[in-house]
């Protein structure tokens, strides 16, 4: 049992691992693709603290949906292995975990980008990604409160999938 036990925690630290890293990187990726021209990667290397709270903001965001998710993984690792790892309810409880993980990961990414987009409907007046190029700690707040604000929101959401199918 205690060897069980020990495979179980090393399989879902692995996959949990590796889909922090593929969640991560496409949410950076996002982020420059919705960033109206602004490299992030420029702006990093030149200090500027502004676009870093951003980035920091959309990492934590999608750290806090990638956890929930990884919770749905753990659980249908846990049924899998209850019902036997290489039967078809073992097999479709994996899967099931997997796609509720990645749902996870298209949710945060789209709810993320969504977010930004209203929230530069919304503030006509200021033009979010200009000042961020600025270094403008005020705006950079703003949008990071934003960013895990929706994370958080919809961090339930991907509970309720978990809940749903594991």
């Amino acid at each position: 049992m205690l060897i069980e036990n020990a495979v179980f925690g090393i399989i879902q630290l692995i996959i949990a691992i590796i889909f922090a890293v593929i969640a991560l990187y496409i949410s950076f990726w996002t982020l420059g693709k919705i960033s109206k021209g602004l490299n992030e990667e420029e702006e990093l290397a030149k200090g500027n603290t502004a676009v870093g709270i951003i980035v920091a903001a959309v990492f934590v965001a999608v750290a806090i949906v990638v956890e929930s998710g990884v919770k749905g993984l753990s659980a249908g690792i846990a049924k899998a292995f209850r019902a036997g790892l290489f039967s078809a309810d073992g097999m479709l409880a994996i899967g099931l975990s997997v796609f509720q993980l990645v749902i996870g990961i298209v949710l945060a990414v789209g709810a993320i980008y969504l977010a930004l987009y209203i929230l530069d409907k919304l503030t006509k007046g200021v033009e979010e990604f200009e000042e961020l190029k600025k270094g403008n700690i005020a705006v950079a707040l703003e949008m990071a409160g934003v960013i895990i604000a929706v994370a958080v929101i919809i961090q339930s959401g991907v509970l309720g999938i978990t809940a749903a199918l594991i």
